[in-house]
């Protein structure tokens, strides 16, 4: 897809300064902010050394980086706020216009904290060669010469299990050169692992009859292949040959499980892409996957530290990402709500080509991308893992006055929706690092559709340390609340109810990262630079996280009722029938009609309606 033939160039660094303000020295960051116009347009941070660490964009400059000096500011923004030696701006006509510029001054200067396209992964694909005698292999690399790809294979131990599955099954070809005619076969032929095709010994027909059965395999189409196993296992039986038999019983067995294993696929022509970011602090990885033709052929991860949020870092990532030059898909599936019409644009305008771009809140393009966002999220938090919490955990013992580093902490957070979908989130950390297991989440049911963090504070921790009293499970040796000293109090109460005395609970305020403690003790904060602060910022930020997701199931399945009652026939109680039955639209999707009708008695017109909306 051709690129617009007159783009936006890259302006120099003279042109830079004079568009920009260029302040004098002994003004601060702070006062060089409030001196920026209301206007839209491009903002450059420098540090001491005049280096460009931060590019954004912005509809009101002074609104947008005045938002930087606030006192509530994030830890991860104060740190850049005190690198910030100088600040110039650049006035564009609109927003979209410094979109635009944005992308070019981030793509020409590469500032520090602004995102990158660095791929964390490139996951191993099996390639089948376009030859008369094709080789099956694996490879990290996607060639366009003909070859068909599958995968590709975030567990490479799996991948490793079809090869060999495959190499079992299929005695293919397995010489690394171009295949030339021998007069003898090689080793591999008498072992029972090649053909020979080399040789003259099986001719292309045949040959690639077992191509075929490996192409059938790995798109999960095994039943001629697992008919064919059960007669020869059972020929095998039949004459006594238990070893064989035992043998063809075994690959049966491993040929359905990569039946159950497959790609996803859902057999549409349209070309489609899913993007989807996690962020912990300054960290963020944004997950990427292709579908085209219904089959996934692509997945690809991209790392990176940005002080950005996650809305703005999404932006900035699709317009890098196909700013490069690539042909675009028919459709751009994302996991946060960026600006849909100004991304339109700028594909439209400055790439030549129309993308069509949403926010699913269920369906089947949901599901794919809770799959992306899943990818995103276990890689941003392997990040996270290969950090050495020891130093953190010593000092937040320190900070809070344990006698020991509490080896379990668990955290709260609460979580709505203009007061719907009330959600508190328990998270536990295990020697500094998540522990998935232990999560659990509470819908809260004593607020009568008010809004009441305390009181949901309350009733959360009292579920949860009553069944610790009750069951006699392990206590966590510090508690840690997303929010102020109201909050912490509410969780203290609680715990005083219950007589858990010895549980400490500490909360973290927005406003300025501070620490609060349940002993009345002054409020504290630590340095940037604290691993202790970076720990509690860590539990705080997956508590949100897990809180947030939960809201976002309960909207994606009210979003279901509207839709199932959207058609006429089905009322409320047989919205709830059906999806209890179904458990999803898709799988209402997958019946006909005189099957939605039959299983789930309602009118076969009504199926009909259902199944005719369902499909827009």
């Amino acid at each position: 897809m051709k690129k617009n033939s007159d783009p936006m160039r890259y302006p120099s660094q003279s042109e830079v300064e004079s568009l920009g303000s260029v302040v004098a020295e002994p003004i601060s960051a702070h006062e060089q902010a409030q001196e920026l116009p209301h206007s839209p347009g491009v903002y450059l941070m420098k540090d001491a050394k005049d280096t460009i660490i931060y590019v954004g964009k912005a509809k009101d400059l002074k609104k947008r980086v005045a938002n930087y000096f606030l006192s509530n500011r994030s830890a991860k923004t104060a740190a850049l706020v005190r690198k910030i030696a100088r600040i110039e701006f650049i006035i564009t006509g609109n927003e979209y216009e410094a979109l635009v510029l944005e992308n070019n001054l981030i793509k020409k200067y590469s500032p520090h904290y602004n995102i990158s396209l660095k791929d964390g992964k490139s996951y191993p694909m099996i390639r089948i060669t376009a030859e008369p005698f094709p080789k099956v292999f694996k490879t990290r690399r996607m060639i366009d010469d003909g070859s068909l790809y599958y995968g590709p294979y975030p567990d490479a131990g799996k991948l490793d299990r079809y090869l060999d599955l495959i190499n079992r099954l299929f005695p293919l070809r397995r010489c690394s050169t171009p295949l030339k005619k021998r007069d003898r076969p090689c080793l591999y032929y008498h072992i029972g692992l090649c053909s020979g095709p080399c040789a003259g010994l099986i001719g292309q027909e045949e040959y690639n009859k077992s191509i075929q059965a490996v192409k059938n395999l790995l798109e999960g189409r095994t039943e001629a292949l697992l008919s064919r196993l059960e007669e020869e296992m059972q020929e095998a039986s039949r004459n006594l040959n238990f070893e064989e038999a035992a043998t063809k019983r075994d690959q049966i067995a491993a040929v359905e499980s990569v039946g159950t294993e497959q790609q996803v696929q859902d057999f549409t022509q349209e070309s489609r892409d899913y993007a989807a970011i996690e962020m912990r602090g300054p960290l963020c990885t944004i997950s990427l996957m292709q579908m085209r033709s219904g089959q996934l052929i692509g997945r690809a991860l991209y790392r990176g530290e940005t002080l950005a949020d996650e809305t703005e870092t999404l932006l900035n990532f699709l317009v890098q990402y196909y700013g490069d030059g690539l042909k675009l898909p028919q459709f751009l599936y994302v996991s946060h709500e960026i600006d849909i019409t100004l991304i339109r644009r700028y594909f439209t305008e400055q790439l030549g080509g129309r993308l069509e771009v949403s926010l699913p809140l269920d369906g089947k393009h949901y599901r794919i991308l809770r799959m992306a966002r899943e990818n995103a999220m276990r890689d941003v938090e392997k990040r996270l893992r290969s950090r050495d919490n020891s130093k953190a955990l010593e000092e937040l013992a320190q900070v809070v006055g344990l006698t020991e580093a509490p080896a379990l902490i668990e955290g709260f957070d609460i979580s709505h929706l203009e007061g719907k979908y009330t959600v508190a989130s328990l998270i536990s950390f295990r020697d500094g690092k998540a522990d998935k297991p232990n999560y659990r989440r509470y819908n809260i049911k004593s607020l009568g559709g008010k809004i009441d963090d305390y009181e949901s504070i309350r009733e959360a921790v009292a579920r949860r340390y009553t069944k610790i009293l009750n069951e006699n499970l392990e206590r966590p040796g510090l508690l840690i609340i997303d929010g102020g000293k109201g909050q912490v109090n509410a969780a203290r109460s609680i715990l005083d109810d219950l007589g858990m005395f010895d549980i400490p609970v500490i909360g973290i305020a927005e406003e300025r990262e501070t620490i609060v403690f349940d002993d009345g003790r002054e409020d504290l904060q630590l340095g940037l630079d604290s691993e202790a602060l970076r720990l509690v910022i860590a539990v705080r930020d997956e508590c949100h996280r897990f809180a947030t997701g939960a809201n976002q199931q309960l909207r994606s399945k009210e979003a279901s009722f509207r839709l199932l009652e959207s058609v006429p026939g089905i009322g409320h109680k047989r919205s709830e029938a059906l999806l209890s039955q179904y458990g999803s639209l898709e799988a209402m999707l997958e019946k006909s009609a005189s099957e939605l009708s039959r299983e789930s008695s309602i009118p076969l017109t009504v199926a009909e309606r259902l199944l005719k909306q369902l499909s827009l």
